[in-house]
């Protein structure tokens, strides 16, 4: 297995940004997908959790004092898998979210 952390740009739409998620993860074979996305205009962190294709995400607490409001997601996927493609899917799924 290969693991990797995606950091990319806040987002507004959740609903897009989990369905271009969605996307990403049968397009590029990804086993399992994790983290905490800044939604502008929230105060709490959004956790995204997939495991294939099903993604579940909620809100679980506000960010803390200091904490940088940054979206980070942890990719899980066979070895070889395409660290590149993903990260810029991911980034782009974002920005369209955004």
């Amino acid at each position: 297995f290969d693991s990797f952390v995606v950091a990319s740009k806040n987002i507004r739409n959740i609903s897009e940004f989990t369905a271009k998620i969605a996307e990403i993860i049968t397009e590029r074979d990804i086993l399992r997908l994790k983290g905490f996305v800044a939604v502008e205009g929230k105060p709490m962190r959004l956790v995204v959790q997939a495991v294939g294709s099903r993604i579940d995400s909620y809100f679980d607490r506000a960010w803390a004092p200091g904490e940088e409001l940054a979206t980070r997601l942890v990719v899980i996927g066979q070895t070889g898998i395409d660290r590149e493609a993903i990260s810029a899917a991911i980034d782009a799924a974002a920005k369209a979210a955004a």
